[in-house]
Formats: C-alpha cells, sequence, structure tokens
C-alpha cells in the first residue's frame, strides 16, 4: 500500500510539474483582469474561467509540449524542474489523458456559462486551443517554423485576454487594440529570448528555432526591439495605461547583456531568463495597481 501511495504522489507531481505552476498565472491573470475590468463585476464565469486559464489550459500546453519534445529535452540540462518537466516515457499517456479529462469539464461549465451572446468568443478559444496543439503536436509543430514558434507562444498568453474581453462584450477601441498589440510583442519578445538559451541543445535535437535560425545574439536583439515597441504602443492607451511603458525597461535591461552573445555561449542567457521569470511577477503587481487606478477614473 505505502508503494502504490509513493507512485501516485510522483506521478501527481509529475503531472503538475509538467504544467509549470510557476506560470499558471501568466495565462490565468489576464483573462480575469480582461472580463473583471470590463464587465466589473465577480461572478461564476470569472471563476470558471479563471480556473480553466490556470490549470487546465497549462496542462494541456506544457504537458503536450513535454511528451513530444521529450528526445530533444534529453539534451537540454535545463529540463527537469521548473522550468520543464522531464517527463519519464511511462508518464507520457497519463499527462496526456490528465489534460484532456481536466480540461474538458472546465472548458463544458465555462462555455455554458458564456452563452451564446458573443459568438467571436468562440472563435477566439478555438483559436487559442489550436495554438496550444499546433505548437507541439507532430504534423503542425509550429515550434519549428522560425517566427511562427514566437508568434504561437504569444498568441498562448494573449488570446486569453482576448477572450476575456470577447466574452465580456468589450468595445474595441484604439486604445484597447493598442494595448493587445502591445501585449503581442511582449510575447514574442520574450518567446524568443527563452529561445535563445536552447540553441545549442535544439540544434543537437535537429529543432528549428527562432534563435536557431537567427543566431543567439541577433534574437536577443530582436527581443529588445519588440519589448521597446510594446512600451511605446503602451504610450497611446491612455491614462493611466501609458505609465505601464516603463514596465518594459526592466525586460530589456535583463535581456541587454546577451544582446551580442555567441551560439556557443547562448546557454548562458539562462540567467537573464530566470531574472524574466520573476520580472512577470512583479510586473503583474504593477499592472494590478494600474487596473485599480483606472478603475477609480
Amino acid at each position: 500500500m505505502s508503494s502504490i501511495r509513493t507512485t501516485t504522489l510522483w506521478k501527481t507531481r509529475q503531472v503538475l510539474l509538467s504544467s509549470r505552476p510557476l506560470s499558471w498565472i501568466n495565462t490565468a491573470y489576464p483573462f480575469a483582469a480582461a472580463y473583471i475590468v470590463t464587465t466589473g463585476r465577480v461572478d461564476a464565469l470569472l471563476v470558471v474561467g479563471t480556473l480553466f486559464f490556470l490549470i487546465p489550459y497549462n496542462l494541456l500546453m506544457y504537458g503536450i509540449n513535454d511528451v513530444f519534445d521529450y528526445e530533444s529535452d534529453l539534451r537540454n540540462p535545463r529540463k527537469g524542474g521548473v522550468e520543464g518537466a522531464m517527463l519519464d516515457p511511462a508518464l507520457h499517456r497519463t499527462v496526456l489523458v490528465s489534460g484532456i479529462v481536466t480540461a474538458v469539464p472546465v472548458l463544458g461549465a465555462m462555455l455554458v456559462l458564456a452563452g451564446t451572446g458573443h459568438p467571436v468568443s468562440w472563435v477566439v478559444l478555438a483559436v487559442s486551443l489550436f495554438a496550444v496543439a499546433a505548437y507541439s503536436v507532430p504534423g503542425l509543430r509550429f515550434k519549428e517554423r522560425p517566427v511562427v514558434d514566437s508568434v504561437t507562444s504569444s498568441t498562448h498568453f494573449v488570446s486569453p485576454a482576448v477572450y476575456g474581453l470577447a466574452v465580456a462584450g468589450a468595445q474595441w477601441t484604439p486604445g484597447l487594440v493598442a494595448l493587445l498589440a502591445a501585449f503581442f510583442l511582449w510575447g514574442m519578445a520574450s518567446h524568443a529570448f527563452g529561445a535563445v538559451q536552447d540553441v545549442v541543445p535544439d540544434r543537437e535535437g535537429g529543432i528549428a528555432s527562432i534563435a536557431t535560425a537567427l543566431g543567439a545574439g541577433r534574437t536577443v536583439r530582436l527581443a529588445i526591439g519588440c519589448w521597446a515597441a510594446a512600451g511605446l504602443l503602451m504610450l497611446a492607451t491612455g491614462w493611466p495605461g501609458l505609465l505601464a511603458a516603463v514596465l518594459a525597461v526592466p525586460y530589456i535591461v535583463a535581456a541587454w547583456p546577451f544582446r551580442s552573445v555567441s551560439d556557443a555561449r547562448a546557454e548562458t542567457a539562462n540567467a537573464g531568463w530566470k531574472r524574466f521569470l520573476w520580472l512577470n511577477f512583479v510586473s503583474g503587481f504593477c499592472v494590478t495597481m494600474l487596473l485599480i487606478v483606472s478603475s477609480l477614473f
């Protein structure tokens, strides 16, 4: 009995690890913030939608990635912790089934609560879920299509916000479009910078990425440019959103030391990536404060 309990706990831990718990907030928060700022209310759809984008969505997205990236992950020293599980092949089916089993009922409840009043939200959700699968599954593997990989990754994080806005019936003002465009550029920059540290293992595994195509240093400079453009776009969102423009600066500072890193030393960019992970929490706090301030105007 003790051995069964130990095995069950180990499997559960591995499944949860494959969902990247450190990144759960990065998809749940955009949906919740977009929905509650638009509607001004806390209701069942907010709770269920936040739950979906918090755990099942990430388990699907990262679980699928860890299963189909297993061979290349074996060559990647970053894997086996918060930056990605090193899944035993015996757990691959378990992770995929767990993703589907946890997602379907919550997704179904979310759709029922959303009703039929906002059909655009169905399209947004379909695109979001397609991007989750297309990034990793064989036959599509958008993660191996340079530039498309960064676009798809950004879609993973921006689409929950767009879904929240769509299902809440938001008015699509120029300022809102600028904000989403800035968020999308931030997402592309984040993916591109994250891909730099994996240039060597990706090439050894025969995996193409924006970083293997452009080279490490050039990719870092592209990421810096995208973050800078995102900051400039925030200036077009009006008060107090324009204050968020300064949030691009810490990301640029974190990536700047690696702007000329060689492909051979690309793994040193992991130091900047670890700072990036913590910067997300600081930025999230600052954005929350801005949302509170904006609700007063």
